[in-house]
């Protein structure tokens, strides 16, 4: 027996197993009825973020009508579907009773077991079953799928399909917030038979005084808060969740709420205590809790992203960039090839993009590198050693032999490891045109220039988040630092650097995206990892980030960052999907398509390579799409044998051409089974359902009426 063990793995998606076997065509009229596909004037959802909302509007459907909002109703249907872990949580347990005292104040709707059983002394999860979460990787768009959730909320509230109740969004940060606003706007301003009001939390009482009814005039109000200000007290920006109980008839939208946090910790209880009577819905890029993977009803996560074309092929770096990781042991030689090799890549990806846009100028994004650091303002942070070694090569500051070095590891690197992460795709490298890189490929592509020379600073007014970054030699910038404070390195880093001020105030961070951005590289820390979109990385090196447990998620979120793609505006799948689509015509594609592959790629370096190729096996191993022969472990004793494995070749003919043809094993019951299918179904229906040639069904009849010729009997039957 070859296989003799089978891994035990995470949590199986049931709440989206379920779904899949509904038919949202069968739900009512009025379940079925919303525009899924429009957002705004520019923007239209993907048909995987429909999807999102058809298993959404399945579930709700599937709780509050068919099981009357029963929550054990739901739960044994749970069970039915073969959940067998237990998520209760356990008042004995130390971990569990600091976070669930709050539910002891609801023993009605949160009854802890009293009996014999092993089960006393629990709370069931069946009282937290009326739930579901959004596994979506970063950069799919799931503001898009909230707004539009709202809108289906809303309407559904309005025609009495749903109990009544008041909806409320919170995500962790203010940016976030500032960003679902301008979403919300965006979709206001094109939709005009429902518009979301947005109020503060903290106006709750004064908007139901107001308004006694909570949909007017196609109005949907939606209360808003940031997610970690919700508390069991009350100061002046954090709030009592008793003073919002609302009969916890909230339908509650949580953007990245969990940050990071347990499931069972204290703000995740307040927000099932809120939502207990009405609905929790949590949208995330890194679940971690097995709860929200049971209770997943949709699964787009970042291997989905990219296996289904929507995000850029990922490379992680298997060379240890390890020269920064300890400061008193590393080699200056080795620091200068880490940067070099990363600097010849993205030129390398441009000279490929220069390419692209001599046949269309529309085409794809500028290559940026982003590097993300872990230490900021220390002395010999992380970022100015990064910093150090810029400026040497933009100085012209290292020996040929190393470049010529650099070069050489890079590609045999990409020669040696070339498949993609999640893929079997082949990464290949153009040999001849690496080899060809020069040192002035990189003034050209990367410091915006011709000549070597100094790097000059320049600050915008007022920005106290931003150094912007360019050589003597040029007019144009080249990088940018965007972290939390910049007053410290205009003090302690950048003494004796000439430093200018810009003559506007705008922010060349907020212009990353645009087309006539000079920035190629962008620098920064944790403090911009989340709350920004771009299509334009093709490089990120992290240093010093990822060697820890602590710092997985911002690895994956920042990756998340990476892999968006815009071949053309507003057209976010690769360029091979698109044509395939029509959407690009062949003409166009044909000259393109031998330089597209870098565009669409991300390359991943890190201080630890062993530790985000950890990261990335971990996403790998939470795909609920795997392939079974992966689940198993190879008997070794089988391998030490020769298994041969047939190799198959296209046939030149097909077989009913033979004029002797062979014969078909088969019993005779089957034989007259299919003879009377055949001959109940006919020759059009044959043709259209089962796409027959015609030459084929002529053979099947003849062979019905020279049966002798064509099969030989046996007594074995085909087992259905």
């Amino acid at each position: 027996m070859v296989l003799i063990d089978v891994k035990t793995s995470m949590s199986r998606l049931y709440l989206q197993n379920i779904l899949n076997d509904i038919s949202f065509e069968d739900l009512p009229a009025k379940w079925q009825r919303f525009d899924l596909g429009r957002f705004s004037k520019d923007k239209n959802l993907f048909d995987f973020q429909q999807n999102a909302l058809k298993n959404a509007i399945k579930a709700l459907y599937l709780y509050f009508k068919d099981k009357n909002a029963d929550k054990k109703a739901l739960f044994d249907h749970y069970k039915l579907n073969g959940l067998e872990e237990n998520f209760d949580y356990d008042l004995k347990k130390k971990q569990d009773s600091k976070t669930v005292k709050y539910l002891l104040e609801y023993p009605d709707d949160y009854p802890v077991i009293n009996n014999l059983s092993a089960q006393a002394g629990k709370i069931s999860f069946t009282h937290f079953i009326n739930r579901m979460s959004f596994w979506m990787a970063t950069g799919a768009g799931k503001t898009l799928i909230i707004v539009k959730l709202i809108e289906i909320l809303g309407k559904l509230i309005a025609e009495k399909e749903l109990p009544t109740g008041d909806i409320l969004f919170l995500t962790h940060r203010d940016d976030l917030l500032d960003q679902f606003k301008n979403h919300v706007e965006e979709f206001n301003s094109f939709n005009f038979d429902a518009r979301i009001n947005l109020r503060s939390l903290k106006d709750y009482e004064r908007v139901k005084r107001e308004n006694a009814l909570p949909f007017l005039k196609n109005e949907i109000t939606v209360f808003y808060y940031r997610s970690d200000l919700i508390s069991d007290e009350h100061k002046e920006k954090i709030v009592d969740f008793r003073n919002y109980d609302n009969g916890g008839k909230w339908y509650i939208l949580l953007d990245e709420a969990h940050k990071g946090d347990r499931e069972d910790s204290k703000r995740q209880i307040l927000y099932s205590i809120l939502s207990r009577n009405g609905f929790l819905f949590n949208f995330s890029a890194t679940f971690t809790d097995p709860r929200d993977f049971a209770t997943c009803a949709f699964n787009f996560n970042l291997s989905r992203f990219v296996i289904e074309g929507y995000g850029k092929h990922i490379y992680v770096s298997k060379s240890n960039i390890s020269a920064f990781k300890d400061k008193d042991d590393f080699s200056p030689i080795e620091k200068q090839k880490i940067v070099l090799k990363t600097l010849l890549l993205l030129a390398y990806i441009n000279k490929h993009f220069e390419e692209i846009r001599k046949v269309d100028n529309s085409l794809y994004h500028r290559p940026l590198l982003l590097t993300l650091v872990n230490s900021v303002d220390i002395e010999q942070s992380d970022l100015e050693l990064f910093f150090r070694e810029l400026e040497k090569v933009a100085k012209n500051e290292i020996r040929q032999d190393l470049f010529e070095e650099a070069k050489k590891e890079l590609f045999m690197e990409f020669n040696e490891y070339p498949t993609f992460e999640f893929e079997e795709k082949k990464l290949e490298v153009d040999a001849h045109l690496i080899s060809r890189l020069e040192y002035k490929d990189i003034l050209k592509y990367v410091f915006n220039t011709q000549a070597s020379g100094k790097v000059e600073v320049l600050r915008i007014p007022g920005n106290k988040q931003e150094l912007i970054f360019k050589l003597s030699t040029s007019e144009k910038p080249f990088a940018l630092i965007k972290i939390g404070d910049i007053s410290n390195w205009l003090k302690d880093k950048l003494e004796g650097y000439e430093i200018s001020e810009s003559f506007d105030n705008e922010s060349y961070f907020r212009q990353i995206n645009l087309d006539d951005s000079e920035i190629n590289i962008l620098m920064g820390s944790r403090s911009f990892y989340e709350g920004w979109d771009s299509n334009r990385p093709n490089v990120i090196l992290f240093i010093n980030i990822g060697v820890g447990s602590d710092a997985k998620k911002f690895v994956l979120q920042s990756i998340g960052r990476g892999v968006r793609i815009e071949p053309l505006k507003n057209q976010r799948k690769r360029l091979q999907n698109l044509f395939n689509a029509k959407v690009v015509k062949e003409e166009i594609f044909e000259k393109v398509k031998d330089h597209i592959l870098f565009l669409e790629s991300l390359f991943v370096f890190g201080t630890n390579a062993e530790n985000l190729r950890e990261i990335i096996k971990t996403l790998k191993e939470e795909k609920q799409d795997k392939n079974l022969g992966d689940e198993f472990i190879l008997n070794p004793e089988v391998q030490k044998h020769l298994l041969l494995v047939p190799i198959y070749k296209t046939a030149e003919k097909i077989l009913v051409e033979d004029r002797e043809p062979q014969k078909y094993i088969l019993s005779k019951d089957d034989f007259n089974i299919t003879k009377n299918f055949y001959e109940y179904i006919g020759d059009k229906i044959a043709v259209a359902k089962y796409n027959c040639e015609v030459k084929v069904l002529k053979k099947v009849k003849e062979s019905f009426a020279e049966k002798e010729r064509y099969y030989d009997f046996s007594e074995k039957k085909i087992s259905f």
